[in-house]
């Protein structure tokens, strides 16, 4: 029985042996990934802030437009863009912005596009409508696709398909802290600072309103590509977060299997020798 169980007690060992270097070696390839989505949301970021500000100074400087991007209304059917990961293996990544989001569209009328295949599967299986699967690998989601998912949002919003246009994200705070988040994207809301409109030195062409009613599709753009960067970063972050504590956790089980293999082996070499003895 001391040889059956060393035996047994030496394959969980050589088990978990292997486990730790595909622990290990996701660890890395994790570690890599986040590096490059690290320097794709600094990157993405001036685009966005700057677009972000020259909605502000159209809005600040000219109060006497409407838009229908400023023009809020009763949110009675609302699109959703979840962002979520591929494969999981991430933490609490995927479930708890699937849950963040879930529990801010159950019960209202709603349409998702899901990017990322767990969106797709979370939606799918609580049976709700879903405006296209084109979309469902985040990883090959490209810059081109945010903005044409930006300009089909915009073109339906106009049409009064939709009240509200909302995205829900994980934003990257720290290698070590990914908080999930939901942002109204349309309709935007006219800051009211109780101060009269300052004058503004630049002029837009044709006029401010067209302006700002050309470039609200490119912001929305934006502020999708700069969520799928937050939230690919994020990912990478909780995967190696993830996969360094299931190393450290079999470095664990495998120190104190070692232990129980030394134990049942010098308990068997003793039993050898009381026999050897007793039988002089």
């Amino acid at each position: 029985m001391a040889g059956v169980s060393s035996k047994e007690i030496k394959n969980r060992i050589r088990s978990m042996e292997s486990t730790r270097q595909i622990t290990k070696a996701m660890e890395m390839v994790a570690a890599s990934k986040l590096r490059r989505a690290q320097s794709q949301v600094l990157s993405s970021r001036p685009y966005f802030e700057t677009l972000h500000a020259a909605i502000n100074e159209i809005v600040d400087t000219n109060r006497d437009f409407s838009s229908p991007y400023l023009t809020a209304r009763p949110a009675k059917r609302i699109a959703y863009v979840v962002i979520a990961g591929d494969r999981g293996l991430a933490g609490g990544y995927n479930s708890n912005i699937l849950k963040l989001c879930y529990s801010e569209l159950e019960g209202k009328e709603v349409a998702v596009l899901p990017i990322g295949k767990k969106a797709a599967d979370f939606f799918r299986g609580k049976d709700i409508p879903m405006l296209t699967e084109n979309y469902c690998e985040a990883e090959k989601v490209s810059v081109g696709d945010c903005f044409s998912i930006a300009k089909t949002l915009c073109k339906a919003y106009l049409a009064g398909e939709y009240d509200e246009i909302r995205i829900g994200y994980t934003n990257f705070v720290s290698v070590l802290e990914q908080t999930p988040a939901t942002l109204r994207m349309l309709p935007l809301l006219r800051q009211d600072t109780g101060k009269d409109a300052r004058a503004s030195d630049i002029l837009y062409e044709p006029d401010s309103e067209q302006v700002f009613d050309a470039i609200i599709p490119e912001y929305v753009g934006g502020i999708l590509y700069g969520a799928l960067c937050e939230s690919r970063a994020a990912e990478q972050a909780a995967r190696r977060s993830a996969m360094d504590s299931a190393t450290s956790n079999a470095d664990d089980l495998i120190a104190d299997l070692s232990l129980k293999f030394n134990r049942a082996r010098q308990a068997a070499i003793t039993q050898e020798i009381t026999e050897i003895v007793a039988g002089s």
